[in-house]
């Protein structure tokens, strides 16, 4: 049997996905060994999302801090993604952006967590909020004049609009979007296993958008990202041997949001990401509500998968229903973006 031109490319993009499980499992056993040895734990937080005591969170989550559980095991994945990417996939016009930006918000939030481990600044557990969102601006900012400079993007695509010409506006459109995207995907992070089987979902949708689009090598980022979070996943399910930290969320929140700018699908992103959207409009009106309410809240506790632990869901029954409708959101983005047409 002969096989086309687009057999040998998918075998391509499916071998970088077993890569990079592979090479993120070999890598795991040092990144425990080291973590247990020098009791790199997550310390817990003490102030809510929605601003005030965590007292919910702290009820329900104690044990896990008495567990010692190490935190900043996303510098596996983020490593491995790299390492394959460096040495297999990459091509200047698609995986340089999303790789760049993975490493830039990635080495931010692995300073925010070696800062979480060593105990700096306890009140807040970590680096400072507003110094953590200039942070993550600056790359939001370097990267969207990249976009617009280097690449030559100036334009959206809007379903029925078509392709609307908004000039040196990309670059705060792509700022914005990389930031929500990173946040959104950070607050998420909150259960054993939660964040992990969500992104796997999301980045196996766009795996397929950028397959369909042609763009085999951000294909091949997607699906290595796949298979590196497969393998941290394993590990994260409950009850969780580790934590990613902001080095993982942030990282991969950004590379999601760089690669929605890149295949011009900022449209179906809030579909596929919609458990991430949910979550952050929880924190949000939680906040807003505390404020013009004189502290009540709409939600037990937020982000919103905490609202249902505090109604005595168990941990992993919220994992595994957020799961689903994280694919079934990621379906329905598929089937926008299909329906779009171009």
């Amino acid at each position: 049997m002969h096989l086309t031109f687009q057999s040998h490319t998918l075998i391509n993009v499916l071998l970088l996905g077993i890569l990079g499980f592979l090479v993120s499992m070999l890598l795991t056993p040092f990144y425990t060994t080291l973590a247990y040895k020098y009791q790199w734990w997550k310390k817990q937080r003490t102030d809510a999302w929605s601003g005030g005591e965590a007292t919910v969170y702290s009820k329900l989550h104690a044990d896990k801090h008495k567990r010692h559980i190490p935190n900043m095991a996303g510098i596996v994945f983020v490593v491995s993604i790299a390492m394959v990417t460096l040495l297999t996939n990459l091509k200047r016009s698609q995986t340089w952006l999303p790789l760049a930006g993975m490493l830039a918000a990635g080495s931010i939030g692995l300073v925010d967590d070696i800062m979480n481990i060593r105990g700096v600044n306890k009140s807040i557990a970590g680096m400072k909020a507003h110094l953590k969102f200039m942070l993550y601006s600056l790359v939001g900012l370097v990267g969207g004049l990249w976009f617009y400079d280097k690449i030559g993007v100036h334009t959206i695509y809007l379903p029925a609009i078509h392709h609307v010409d908004i000039g040196i506006g990309i670059v705060f459109l792509f700022w914005f979007v990389v930031v929500a995207t990173a946040n959104a995907v950070n607050i998420t992070d909150g259960l054993d296993g939660l964040a992990g089987g969500l992104l796997v979902s999301s980045f196996l949708a766009y795996t397929i958008i950028c397959g369909v689009q042609g763009k085999y090598a951000l294909a091949g980022f997607c699906l290595t990202v796949v298979g590196a979070l497969l393998s941290y996943t394993w590990f994260n399910i409950f009850p969780a041997r580790f934590f990613m930290g902001d080095v993982g969320s942030f990282a991969l929140g950004t590379a999601l949001g760089i690669i929605a700018m890149q295949t011009d699908t900022i449209y179906v992103l809030p579909i596929i990401g919609a458990v991430y959207v949910v979550e952050t409009g929880s924190v949000i009106i939680n906040r807003t509500s505390k404020k013009l309410r004189h502290g009540k809240k709409v939600f037990l506790s937020s982000p919103i998968h905490h609202h249902f632990e505090a109604l005595g869901w168990p941990e992993t029954k919220v994992t595994m229903r957020f799961w689903i409708l994280g694919q079934m959101a990621a379906v329905i983005g598929l089937i926008v973006f299909l329906a779009g047409g171009r």
